[in-house]
């Protein structure tokens, strides 16, 4: 039998109330294991496509698949379902951490699927050691500094053992060294990842594969060096490599 992708959209189309048409008839793939960086300028859509994916927004033209289920925002079950399958890590850690303890915020998605006991601390030391944090899990989250607090907001998805991970600007805001620290975790990971991003470096030393997003289509999708090699596409989709860095 063959392995259902981890992501399947088919001619994915969406407008906004007011008429805006953000989505164009979307297509992509994702296999198992994949790590696939989702470029393109503001305003292509690249955050419309992922709140599809979790049910955010309805589809309401077009297909969504996560690991082979449906996205169907007017069936609550398969929301719940698609939800534990799709971790999105948010750009701002602190619109995910709201809980007294670094635990606690690991904790509570698994808590509210029902896991409890043994298998609830399990998860917990599990997740935060794949991120490098167990030694803070009775700790205030706002007295991390904001490298730590995105760590944990990683492992706040990773303890729902998600399908896909899904990072949204994983690099923005971070020092150097925090910067290389979360690249090597996520390196480190075993799992099908999605990463919105405009740090064109980061997306080359996690991601093999690229697809450009941009006016609501995909324009491009290969590997990140050859994408990253065509000056031209690059420049037409308003993305632009850093004074310095060569491919």
């Amino acid at each position: 039998m063959t392995e259902k992708p981890s992501l399947l959209i088919q001619d994915l189309a969406f407008a906004y109330p007011d008429g805006n048409q953000a989505l164009f008839g979307v297509n992509l793939i994702i296999q198992k294991g994949e790590r696939v960086a989702l470029l393109g300028p503001n305003g292509a859509g690249k955050t419309t496509l992922v709140m599809h994916m979790n049910g955010i927004h309805s589809t309401s033209q077009g297909r969504v698949e996560v690991a082979g289920v449906l996205v169907d925002s007017k069936n609550k079950e398969s929301i719940k379902q698609i939800r534990s399958k799709v971790g999105v890590v948010f750009q701002d850690p602190d619109d995910q951490l709201f809980m007294p303890t670094v635990g606690e915020d690991v904790a509570f998605g698994p808590y509210n699927m029902g896991i409890r006991g043994d298998q609830l601390e399990s998860v917990v030391t599990d997740a935060l050691t794949k991120v490098g944090m167990i030694d803070f899990k009775d700790r205030p989250p706002h007295h991390l500094s904001f490298g730590q607090r995105r760590r944990v907001a990683v492992a706040t998805v990773l303890a729902m053992q998600p399908e896909i991970l899904v990072l949204d600007e994983p690099s923005s805001n971070l020092d150097p060294a925090s910067r290389r620290e979360l690249g090597d975790i996520l390196r480190s990971l075993d799992i099908t990842m999605l990463m919105v991003t405009h740090d064109i470096p980061y997306a080359l030393e996690l991601c093999e594969r690229s697809v450009i997003l941009s006016g609501g289509i995909i324009v491009a999708d290969d590997t990140t060096r050859k994408i990253l090699s065509d000056e031209n596409l690059l420049k037409s989709n308003r993305l632009e490599l850093p004074v310095g860095f060569s491919i």
